[in-house]
């Protein structure tokens, strides 16, 4: 199932599996997979990130307000689709004949994940590629001294880490965020950590030494 991610900066994203965007991206961001999920997700935004996720994606007329959410929600779906298809690993196995040119993308083509930016036409496979180096210099370096990750790993690294509302209050994230983290995020800097719920306790996280 294809699976888009949106990053704090409105950067929407597709991958080919839920599996896929965990393990790829190392920010924190929201996920969903059908309009509806976008809209329960949209939900929880003001005004002005709906406007301006809209605004981000390639080939639109800009706007300054929507009717309502769902109004919103139905539109940037729509719009996202061609993401999703490129997305999509069945792309991956097609080659053009001689002489004339590939359908699709060539984010498609190579299995990269299509990204939507405002301005900046990079191709996913370039930012795929920088994702990838990025992430192996911060596995080996630790992550960065005061950066979110590093704030989050200080948290879990405790003796009784840290329970879901603590870790939603310190960062300012929405549950699902804290999530995505967990899966995506501390996965890709190589740590390990345990989600486990005490009897009658909050969810908590911790890092296995």
């Amino acid at each position: 199932m294809t699976t888009f991610t949106i990053d704090s900066e409105n950067n929407i994203t597709a991958f080919g599996t839920p599996e896929e965007a965990a393990a790829t991206t190392t920010t924190p961001f929201d996920t969903f997979a059908s309009q509806k999920e976008l809209a329960e997700l949209a939900a929880t935004w003001p005004a002005e990130r709906l406007v301006a996720t809209w605004n981000s994606l390639a080939g639109v007329v800009a706007v300054e307000s929507f009717k309502n959410t769902k109004t919103a929600a139905s539109r940037i779906w729509a719009r996202i689709q061609s993401l999703g298809e490129a997305a999509k690993p069945k792309a991956a196995a097609a080659k053009p004949k001689a002489g004339k040119k590939a359908k699709g993308s060539a984010q498609a083509a190579k299995g990269a994940p299509a990204k939507a930016k405002a301005t900046k036409k990079t191709t996913a496979a370039k930012n795929a590629s920088k994702a990838k180096k990025a992430s192996k210099v911060e596995e080996a370096a630790g992550p960065r001294e005061g950066s979110k990750t590093a704030q989050v790993v200080a948290m879990l690294q405790r003796k009784n880490g840290a329970t879901l509302a603590e870790i939603m209050a310190k960062m300012g994230w929405q549950r699902h965020t804290v999530r995505g983290f967990m899966a995506g995020a501390m996965k890709k800097a190589g740590y390990t950590v345990e989600s486990f719920k005490p009897e009658g306790g909050e969810r908590t996280y911790r890092i296995n030494s």
